[in-house]
């Protein structure tokens, strides 16, 4: 009797710890699973494109912003010309530069709201009566532009009326001109001649309606300050919340139709054009398998995402296009972002578009532009807007 109660003693140890090996067939065991994503919010935006070799990501991502904010004012789908507003905007740097005698960054960058001074004070058209494509070209390439600007500006700086380009305005000008063309005066669009200004008038758009959100901990929380990073070189100031309320600012926005420009960082591994996908994972080791498989994220806090600032790991990368929200199998949400590299090649991902999640969003965004009209009435009493 003691070796049969032994017996079965030892086959239920040995059941016991099968079953913690995985082995019982009953026993179902965790496998990694690939995403499954489905549609929760999805306004209109215009087809993705290719900004090439620029670094004009914050023309093309706020242009598509407005083209939004056109559609949705007045039901018009209007292609606007980013370049156009990047040929209004290099004088404007180099202003800035020479003006700070160098002391200052000049390149190819820029930010959302140098879109919105843009538009008010040279109006919009559109990208038929202004490609900024010259010679024949058909692929954008400002990897010459910089470098022939600077040229001159530093010229001046160090030697001011004696240099050999007194008048760098006027260079400046000619430079533009040629590489990226002259600014339309007047133009035909569906069989109407417009001005720039008439042309805004047209859309309906007011650059007054915009306003820049951020979130850090160096400013108190519900005031407007400048925010030190490279590209902004306009000075602009940005409205400062805790780091949930910009998140709900975002989800707010998306509820009731209005997309948002989003400026972060996309210099992670875990950011992948390729794939469609921006992730932050809590483990390190799960950085390649997060870009085809669900993967536990970071818990982020604002003092986590102040201190991936400061230390340089979150800088201001690049501008993209927050037009919807998706959720995968487990109804977590991802905000669907509009990209500008195209839909070829390495960006096959999700048709140009990367589903980013909450948690990437908040350790890497610097800053969204939003429409003040889709902020809550407390949110605008807070901030004074």
């Amino acid at each position: 009797m003691k070796k049969l109660l032994f017996s079965i003693a030892l086959v239920a140890i040995s059941q016991l710890f099968f079953a913690q090996e995985g082995t019982v067939v009953n026993v179902k065991i965790p496998t990694a699973e690939k995403y499954i994503f489905t549609p929760v919010i999805d306004i209109e935006a215009s087809n993705v494109k290719n900004q090439g070799n620029t670094g004009t990501c914050w023309s093309f991502s706020t242009s598509s912003f407005i083209e939004s904010e056109i559609y949705k004012k007045t039901g018009k789908k209007i292609d606007i010309s980013e370049m156009y507003t990047v040929r209004n905007t290099y004088p404007v740097k180099a202003w800035y530069y020479v003006m700070r005698q160098g002391k200052t960054q000049f390149g190819e960058g820029g930010l959302a709201h140098d879109v919105i001074n843009s538009i008010k004070n040279n109006g919009l058209v559109p990208q038929s009566a202004f490609s900024g494509l010259v010679n024949g070209d058909t692929n954008y390439n400002h990897s010459k532009i910089v470098p022939e600007l600077k040229k001159i500006l530093d010229a001046y700086i160090k030697n001011d009326k004696h240099s050999k380009h007194p008048n760098w305005k006027k260079e400046v000008d000619s430079i533009l001109n040629i590489t990226i063309g002259k600014i339309p005066e007047k133009f035909m669009y569906d069989g109407v001649y417009y001005t720039p200004k008439t042309f805004l008038k047209m859309t309906h758009i007011n650059p007054d309606d915009y306003v820049t959100l951020t979130s850090f901990l160096q400013q108190p929380f519900y005031t407007k300050f400048i925010l030190n990073i490279p590209d902004n070189f306009a000075n602009g100031s940005f409205y400062n919340l805790p780091l949930d309320k910009l998140v709900k600012v975002v989800d707010d926005a998306l509820k009731k139709g209005y997309t948002l420009a989003l400026d972060c960082d996309v210099s992670e591994k875990t950011f992948s054009q390729k794939y469609g996908i921006a992730v932050e994972p809590k483990n390190i080791d799960d950085n390649e398998k997060a870009m085809t498989y669900i993967v536990t994220e970071k818990q982020i806090t604002p003092e986590f995402r102040q201190q991936e600032f400061e230390n340089y790991n979150t800088t201001d990368d690049h501008l993209m296009h927050i037009v919807g929200l998706v959720k995968d199998q487990h109804n977590k949400e991802y905000y669907k972002v509009k990209n500008s590299w195209g839909t070829t090649g390495n960006s096959i991902g999700n048709r140009g578009y990367v589903y980013t999640s909450k948690a990437y969003f908040k350790l890497k965004t610097i800053s969204i532009l939003v429409n003040k009209n889709a902020l809550d009435t407390t949110v605008i009493k807070e901030l004074k807007i």
